[in-house]
């Protein structure tokens, strides 16, 4: 055991497991267009932002829906795509 491992331990790292974090943006596909998730960080939590692609087109987005944690932003952003999506198709790229 090596010093830094054994100071570590005596300071209550040792054995603890941590969950990696969530990555900064996520890839994500529905109904054949691309969407990257990418919430913003701000005071108190973070910003529903992302971009959707299809076809050479890119329309980036910024909603002003808050969430706590990274990956319930994730979630929530995703959700505000797909929405989008299903409401208007192509008609996002306008």
């Amino acid at each position: 055991m090596g010093l830094l491992s054994g100071l570590n331990k005596l300071l209550g790292g040792g054995g603890v497991k941590r969950e990696p974090a969530p990555a900064e943006s996520e890839q994500h596909e529905h109904k054949g267009f691309e969407i990257e998730t990418k919430p913003a960080k701000v005071d108190g939590g973070f910003r529903v932002s992302g971009v959707i692609r299809k076809a050479g087109n890119e329309h980036q987005f910024i909603r002003a829906d808050l969430a706590y944690s990274l990956k319930d932003a994730h979630e929530l952003t995703l959700f505000k795509a797909k929405q989008s999506i299903d409401q208007m198709g192509d008609g996002v790229f306008r």
